[in-house]
This record gives structure tokens, sequence and C-alpha cells, in this order.
């Protein structure tokens, strides 16, 4: 529940990029700069300080135990340097920057289904159309408990994707367990590179259609200008959409402030960057100038003229974060849409990506992001115009997500002093208990999880509706703004 890539064509201007990889927890806002230029010279480098680097670097090497591999060393040392800063500014050695740029293109090799864990098992979310997980026959709701001789219980979601991911035309035996038809079979699927399909839509009931965007990639832009067409091919009097950005790691900038341009009139302001350095340093604005490449077509230029006015709902949660969150605050500070949902992750800084090497980059915080009305929602978050427990029954185990507060050395918002959340550290622990009792009590009937996003039994996008016909909503009786920032103007 963790990157945006913008251009060069946009010159100075501050480009974005999240991170997509299944298993990631929020997105991280990137610039890249694949030719790197030295920002100091050599003689303002802390030369006493760079001696004792090299006389540690040379005790190891002769002193240590065994053995040391000097490149080992010396990535460790610049990783650890890096990785002190925040919880975002990464070293990539050569397998994490190629994990990275497939993460921002949104391409990879694998079997090609979204995931998310149940019960300690795989659960196929939905295969991705045409992949080769689509073909072999699996379904929404399969559990996967083997992935070749590997048992999957005990797996993290991220260790279970490694294993399902490979190089292009090996195979992969997945072990299914079917609950519709309480059979468990095997699968063989040949891995091949995946595009995964970033906006899903559909009509909720005549008038009303419902949009989802789960992360901002490369085509984002062109397969949401497609939906926005079919649904209005489906229904040319609609009434009301709900954005749906819940769990939405985040994108390109450019992808974001597309789809907040495809809502606000002419030239809204959508995002500003502040921070150190002259590029970091800008305003994003509600225009194709600011999100399209060199010589790119407009996928937005065919859509109808009623996008612009028509009543929009945006719902969020705790694992909205980076790129959603713009959209989210751009929308609800030019009052052009309802937020709706829980206080979202509050990644609000941006990373510039500069490659050092062809096999290697470094990920650093440059600045952090503004909302139009110039707040910044780091470690924070978007506050819903309306709290929105997940299900009928309540928030369960929301709690326990982490959001950007709870990293360890997390960047503060510049615009007051951060302090703890008492209520939010309270819920966590009576989440944990609960969690506890659960565990204790090997229930037979475990606790229901929430329901798949745009299902019929999906409680927040009903609430949602219910807003756009003007019907009472369901409002949360638990949830409050998380007050992290007393000073802030």
């Amino acid at each position: 529940m963790h990157k945006p890539v913008r251009r060069s064509d946009m010159g100075t201007k501050l480009k974005i990029s999240g991170w997509i990889a299944l298993g990631a927890v929020a997105g991280a806002l990137v610039t890249m700069q694949l030719q790197a230029t030295a920002r100091n010279s050599v003689s303002s480098l802390p030369l006493d300080e760079l001696q004792q680097l090299a006389a540690v670097f040379g005790m190891v090497k002769s002193d240590y135990v065994e053995p040391v591999d000097e490149k080992k060393l010396i990535t460790d040392a610049i990783g650890g340097m890096v990785a002190g800063l925040d919880p975002h500014s990464q070293y990539f050695d050569k397998k994490s920057w190629k994990e990275f740029r497939e993460g921002t293109t949104g391409r990879f090799v694998g079997v090609g289904i979204e995931i998310g864990m149940e019960e300690g098992l795989v659960k196929v979310v939905t295969p991705i159309e045409g992949s080769p997980a689509y073909r072999g026959g699996l379904k929404s709701g399969d559990l996967i408990t083997k992935i070749d001789d590997t048992a999957v219980k005990g797996l993290t979601l991220e260790q279970a994707v490694k294993r399902m991911r490979g190089e292009p035309g090996t195979k992969v035996v997945l072990t299914l367990f079917r609950k519709s038809e309480d059979r468990i079979f095997p699968v063989t699927i040949v891995r091949e590179e995946i595009r995964t399909i970033s906006v899903r839509a559909k009509m909720v009931e005549p008038g009303y259609a419902w949009l989802r965007v789960s992360q901002f990639q490369d085509r984002t832009v062109e397969d949401f200008a497609r939906k926005i067409e079919e649904i209005y091919k489906q229904d040319p009097n609609l009434k009301g959409i709900v954005l749906d950005l819940r769990n939405d790691p985040g994108g390109l900038l450019e992808a974001s402030v597309a789809i907040s341009s495809a809502f606000l009139p002419a030239d809204a302001t959508v995002v500003t960057t502040n921070g150190q350095i002259p590029e970091s340093k800008s305003i994003f604005k509600a225009a194709p100038e600011y999100y399209l490449r060199r010589g790119g077509a407009d996928p937005l230029r065919r859509l109808p003229e009623a996008l612009k006015s028509i009543p929009l709902v945006v719902l969020v949660n705790e694992g909205s974060a980076s790129a959603s969150e713009i959209v989210a605050g751009a929308l609800q500070d030019n009052k052009r849409a309802t937020v709706m949902g829980a206080q979202t992750f509050g990644k609000g800084s941006v990373q510039t990506v500069r490659q050092l090497s062809p096999d290697t980059a470094l990920k650093i915080t440059t600045a952090r992001y503004y909302t139009p009305s110039g707040k910044s929602i780091q470690a924070k978050g978007i506050v819903p115009d309306v709290m929105i427990d997940e299900t009928a029954e309540g928030n369960l185990f929301s709690a326990l997500r982490p959001r950007e507060a709870d990293l360890e050395k997390h960047l503060q918002s510049g615009q007051g002093t951060e302090v703890k959340d008492e209520a939010r550290e309270k819920a966590r622990e009576i989440a944990r208990k609960k969690l506890e009792e659960e565990s204790a009590k090997k229930a037979a009937s475990p606790i229901k999880p929430p329901a798949e996003f745009g299902s019929e039994d999906d409680f927040q996008l009903a609430q949602a509706i219910n807003r756009l016909k003007g019907k009472p909503v369901l409002v949360s009786k638990s949830m409050t703004e998380r007050k992290v920032d007393p000073d802030s103007n």
C-alpha cells in the first residue's frame, strides 16, 4: 500500500514518478535525470571525514575475520548514507534499478494477475486481460497455495511476487484452491511481458459510473480517455462519476496532472513543488503543456465538455499515496469534487532519480509538493470532506495500515511542528488486541475482509453513489482528522 516519471521535454519543470510494484507501501514522487552533474566541487567536500571513511574501509578490508568484497563495501556505504536521510531516498544497484524501471513503465515479466492476501495465501484479485494467467483460466477469488514447490503460507506478498516473476518464456506452476468449486488443482503458466491495466470502469447503475485508477502509468491517460468514451457511449446523459483512487500508490506526474485536468477548468493549478534546487520550484496547471510529451496528441481533447462539470466524488483511503494524493488535493482545493473515504497516506515529498552508471542510480528527496491552496500533505495526507468507514461494520483493522507518519525518519511537512497522534495510537492498540483475540479463538468464521473495489458489496462506493444522488450517507462515527501540524497556516 509505493513512483511518477516525467520526460525531459518539460525542461526544468519537475517530473514525478511512482513505485507501482505489487506489495509496495506508498508512492515515491521522483524526477528522472539520466545524466547526473556534480553540484558541488571537490574542494567543498569534508576531507577529514572522507579520510576517516577511507581509514575504516582499509581496516575492514585488512582486519575483518574473513575477506570482504570491496565493491560490496562501497555499495553498502552508499546505501547506508542515503537510507539515513528519509524512507524514500534510495541507492539503486543493478537489480533494484531494473525493478524500478519496470515499475515506472508498468511493464514486467510475470503471469499477469493483480493480487492480495487472504488467510495467509495469495488471492487473485483479478487476472489482467490477455495475460498468461487470463488465458490459463485463473479467476478472481482463486487462492494460490503453492508457487512451484514452495508453499505460499508464510511468504510475504513481496516474496510471492518475486517467485512468480522471472524470465520470458520460463514456466511457473501455480497450485490453486477455488472455493466455488471446492477443489485444488495446478496450472502451468509461461511467463511473458505484462502491461498492467491501470484504469477500470463500469456503469454502477443508469446515470452513474465508477472509474478506478489503480496507478498512474505511461498509458493511463489514453486508457482513461478510452474508458470515459465507453461510459458516455453507454449513457450519454451521465449524472455522476465516482473516481476511485483507493490503494493507488502513485505514478507518473504527467498522468496525475492529466487526470486532474480532465475535470478542472483550463489553467487551474493542480500542484506546486518547492525545494533547494531551481528545478524543484514549479507550478503545474490544467493545460496540455504540463502533461503532454513532445509531439504527442492530447487524448483529453476528444472527451465531452460535460466532464468539466459533471458531479464528481473521489474515493480515497489510507493506501492512497503520492500522485493519487495530488489528484485528490487538486480536485478538492478547486472545489471540483467531494473527497470521501479515509485520510490518505501523506506522501508529500518529491524524489529525483539521477542515473550514476548504466546499472546504478540515486533516488534522493529534493522537494515537497503542495496542493493548490498551498498546503503540504507531508506526513498528514488529504483529509476527506466526508469520512466513511470501509465497511458497514466499521474500519476493522485499517488503523494497522502504515502511513507516512509511521515511517522512521520521515520528512516533516515544513508547515508546523509535528506531534504524536494519540488518537491513532489508541486505535492501533485496539486493533492489535482485536486481531490477537481473533487469532486466539481460531474462529471458524473469521472477520470478513472488505469487499473488492467496485463490486456490488463495496460499501464505500455505495455511499459515494448516495452522495451523487443527494441521498443520506452513512458517515463514519469513529474516524477523526489526524492532527499532526497544529501550527500550520
